[in-house]
C-alpha cells in the first residue's frame, strides 16, 4: 500500500509534466518534454522526501531550496539575442512546472490538476495572443554601415517614418568613411517588412543588419 502511495504521485507528476512538455516541444523551445517531465518528477520527490525526513516542526526545509534551484536552471534558458531576450516564457514554464511537482509531491491533487491545465491553455493562448500583438506591433534593432554624409541619419529616419516606424536613435561609430548607426524600430510586422526590402535595395548601405 505504501508503494501504491508513493507511486502515485510520481506517476502524477510525470504526466503533468509530460503535459506541459509536450507544447514546448510542439514549439521547438530549448526546455522541451524531457526537460519539463524531469523538472517536474525531480520537484515532486523532494517534496515527498522533505515531508518524509524534515519532522514534524520543518516539513518544507528541502522544499524550499527546490524554488533557489529551479532558478539555476530558468537561468540556463534565457539568451539575448541581437533585437530581443528569448527564453522568459520557457524559464517561467520551468518554475511553474516545479511548483505543480511540489503541489503533487505535499499531495494537493486537485489544486495540481486545475494548475497545470490553467498553465497549458495560457501557453497555447498566449502563442496567439502573440502573434496577434507583433503583427500591430514589434521592435527590432537596425543596424547599417554606410559611407558618411551629412544628413544621412535624417534621411533613413525619414524612411522609417514614412512607413509608419518608431524610431529610437542609439550608438553611432564612424570608422574612417564609414558610418554605423543603430536604431531601436518599433512598428507592425508588414510595415517592417516592406521598410527592410527598401534598405536591403538601398546600394548605398554597405552593411545592413536586423
Amino acid at each position: 500500500m505504501d508503494i501504491l502511495e508513493d507511486l502515485l504521485p510520481i506517476l502524477f507528476s510525470v504526466f503533468v509534466g509530460g503535459i506541459i512538455g509536450i507544447e514546448r516541444e510542439y514549439q521547438l523551445k530549448s526546455a522541451g518534454l524531457r526537460t519539463m517531465i524531469l523538472v517536474t518528477l525531480g520537484a515532486c520527490i523532494f517534496t515527498m522526501l522533505s515531508m518524509s525526513l524534515g519532522g514534524p516542526g520543518s516539513p518544507d526545509r528541502i522544499a524550499a531550496n527546490i524554488i533557489t534551484g529551479i532558478g539555476f536552471v530558468g537561468a540556463g534558458v534565457i539568451f539575448k539575442e541581437e533585437n530581443r531576450v528569448s527564453g522568459l516564457t520557457t524559464a517561467v514554464t520551468i518554475w511553474i512546472c516545479a511548483s505543480l511537482g511540489m503541489t503533487i509531491g505535499a499531495g494537493y491533487y486537485q489544486e495540481a490538476i486545475i494548475g497545470s491545465v490553467v498553465v497549458f491553455l495560457l501557453l497555447i493562448m498566449f502563442k496567439y495572443v502573440q502573434d496577434i500583438i507583433d503583427r500591430i506591433s514589434v521592435r527590432y534593432t537596425y543596424q547599417i554601415t554606410i559611407p558618411y554624409e551629412d544628413g544621412v541619419v535624417e534621411k533613413y529616419e525619414s524612411i522609417f517614418n514614412e512607413h509608419g516606424l518608431k524610431s529610437i536613435r542609439g550608438k553611432q561609430v564612424k570608422s574612417g568613411e564609414k558610418y554605423t548607426i543603430i536604431w531601436r524600430v518599433q512598428g507592425a510586422a508588414r510595415k517592417h517588412e516592406v521598410c527592410t526590402k527598401i534598405l536591403l535595395n538601398d546600394l548605398s548601405i554597405e552593411e545592413f543588419r536586423f
